[in-house]
């Protein structure tokens, strides 16, 4: 198959997708394959696995097309979605490194205190749960979903059906008020 040499617009790739176009396929590929590589290659670390994941996202992305919803966003961020999900999931599937290939900042504490034979309090026992419960109570929602319960910013966005913008405005406004509290 000949490859599209120039960009083809994001419009014209929907339209001619909708169709089942085999040609707008290709050009979907070529024009989004190098920027999903690095997405997947960033969460996987492995060439030959992020590779492997990358033909995957695209036959899901063939598949699904019918479930991509312009008036929800750009096609791009769709797929870009598609692909972080499937390396987030198969990172998760991959029995041989599953702590160290997902680790929460809070495991990598404790591993460091095992090296050297450090104990590090519970934030129960420090009163960190009394300080938070001190913010606002959608700030305080926030940071016990995220901080407490090891919650990503868009796992927090999505539970409380609010916009990831939103989220991240919250959260900064708690920390900078619990670090006034710490004053």
């Amino acid at each position: 198959m000949k490859r599209q040499s120039s960009l083809v617009s994001e419009s014209i790739l929907i339209e001619k997708l909708t169709q089942r176009d085999q040609q707008a396929f290709q050009w979907l590929y070529d024009q989004y394959s190098p920027a999903l590589y690095g997405v997947v290659l960033r969460i996987v670390r492995d060439d030959e696995q992020a590779a492997d994941l990358l033909q995957d996202i695209f036959v899901k992305i063939w598949k699904n097309l019918d479930a991509y919803d312009a008036g929800k966003g750009r096609l791009f961020t769709w797929m870009l979605n598609i692909a972080r999900n499937s390396a987030i999931d198969s990172l998760r599937a991959r029995k041989t490194q599953p702590s160290a290939a997902i680790r929460t900042d809070e495991e990598n504490v404790h591993i460091v205190d095992r090296q050297y034979n450090t104990e590090q309090p519970n934030p129960e026992f420090i009163g960190m749960r009394e300080v938070v419960s001190q913010l606002r109570p959608e700030r305080k929602q926030l940071i016990d979903l995220v901080y407490f319960s090891g919650f990503t910013h868009e796992e927090a966005a999505e539970k409380l059906n609010l916009p990831l913008g939103t989220v991240k405005t919250r959260i900064r406004a708690a920390l900078q008020e619990l670090k006034q509290l710490f004053k």
